[in-house]
């Protein structure tokens, strides 16, 4: 690959392209509103079946963690059979599991919903690999920025389920995403193709085995390492932020998630300019840049209120320290748009230097980060209640980071990453 940026210059023709630009970040958002429903209904559910942050922190995660460990084999499915159908097949999978969260009674049939409903993370990695191959290559940033723009299904949650709450009560709640779910469904059947037909592989490449064989490569992780760490922070985050509003700042769950929004937007918004931007220019000293300014806002974001004494000269002088609330959002929203543009580049990136392996290397990126994702409520209990301090969370994720451009300096150091 040669060092200097060149430009994509053969682009797709016809109205494929552009239908399945707007129909799949449509799928992404609705995948992703249905894993928020447990956030922003998470207190409702703990006060009506009496479970506790643990067991809070656990249903949050199951989505997650099932939908990480699904994104490979899912990712292999749409190489073979194509990722329009196994997108289609997800969004009817998460169907029943929507109406089943609807008629659920007690704390087991909860988690077997949310592991269902982490299955359609399959349409998440299907439709990554779909949009990288039918979208035209010298705006291929943007067409991927667009798709993951529909993470901001989160900020759809936060809007619309406290109000179906409150007027018809919460079984209602996950049934609104039923109508929805499957109109995307008919439409990406009705108005889009199924993919182009592929170059033929080697025996074995299209298993999910085959698929495992190849990531013995260094060259598949390196970006999909550090996209993970910005996909899994957002995931865990938005799934988290309605819960850590209400209780750090004693707002109503209502008031609690409709503050989170403008975070979502941020990373939707983001991740937009983040990819249209490396359709441009060749970014790759981006991921240094948005990394530092991320580890800057999450160090700010990890102290928790805090009473300090000095001894003075004539009387102890005494300091108290807690963010606003103003401020919280403002390093919160700065820090999105920056994890999204991120996203958006790292993405473009990962298309250039592995188009013809996108789901492989898009199918691990997902993974990582699901995985991470799911970690993530669990370490922010730990910090609630056996450290004490409800910002711990922050400080894992500022640790994590540390940890992942460590690697990145590893990496280029080693000679590795030359191209990077």
């Amino acid at each position: 690959m040669p060092a200097a940026y060149q430009p994509d210059l053969d682009p797709a023709g016809g109205h494929r392209p552009l239908a399945v630009v707007l129909l799949a970040p449509l799928a992404f958002a609705l995948v992703f509103a249905s894993w928020t429903i447990f956030a922003v209904l998470g207190v409702e559910l703990k006060a009506l079946l009496g479970f506790g942050e643990a067991r809070f922190a656990l249903l949050l995660a199951t989505p997650m963690a099932v939908g990480g460990l699904a994104s490979l084999p899912m990712a292999a499915l749409a190489r073979r059979f194509g990722g329009r159908r196994v997108m289609i097949a997800c969004l009817l999978l998460i169907c029943p599991f929507l109406w089943g969260l609807s008629q659920a009674r007690d704390y087991p049939h909860l988690l077997l919903v949310g592991a269902g409903l982490g299955l359609g993370a399959g349409s998440l990695s299907a439709g990554l690999a779909y949009v990288a191959g039918l979208c035209p290559r010298r705006h291929a940033g943007l067409a991927l920025g667009l798709y993951g723009a529909g993470m901001v299904g989160a900020g759809l949650s936060y809007l619309l389920l406290p109000l179906i709450s409150q007027a018809y009560g919460w079984r209602v709640a996950p049934l609104l995403y039923l109508l929805p779910v499957l109109a995307v469904a008919a439409l990406l059947w009705l108005f889009t193709d199924d993919d182009p037909a592929p170059e033929a592989p080697l025996p074995g490449q299209c298993s999910t085995l085959g698929m495992l064989r190849q990531l013995a490569s260094w060259q598949l992780w390196r970006l999909a390492v550090i996209y993970s760490f910005f996909y899994g922070a957002f995931l865990a985050l938005a799934l988290w932020l309605p819960a850590y509003l209400s209780a750090q700042y004693a707002l109503p769950l209502k008031q609690a998630a409709l503050t989170a929004v403008p975070f979502v937007l941020a990373v939707g918004g983001g991740q937009i300019v983040g990819g249209a931007w490396a359709d441009r220019r060749d970014f790759r000293a981006l991921r240094w840049w948005v990394s530092a300014f991320v580890l800057v806002c999450l160090f700010l974001l990890s102290y928790p209120p805090f009473v300090m004494q000095v001894e003075g000269v004539h009387a102890p002088i005494i300091l108290h320290y807690e963010a606003p609330l103003w401020g919280f959002l403002l390093l919160l929203v700065a820090m999105g748009a920056a994890m999204g543009i991120g996203k958006g580049s790292l993405m473009r990136l990962i298309h250039r230097d592995h188009r013809d392996r996108m789901p492989l290397v898009g199918g691990l990126a997902m993974t990582l980060g699901g995985l991470f994702a799911a970690l993530l409520p669990l370490v922010f209990v730990v910090g609630n209640e056996w450290i004490g301090i409800r910002t711990a969370g922050f400080m894992f994720l500022y640790g994590s980071l540390v940890a992942c451009m460590l690697l990145m300096v590893w990496d280029h150091a080693s000679g590795r990453g030359q191209q990077a």
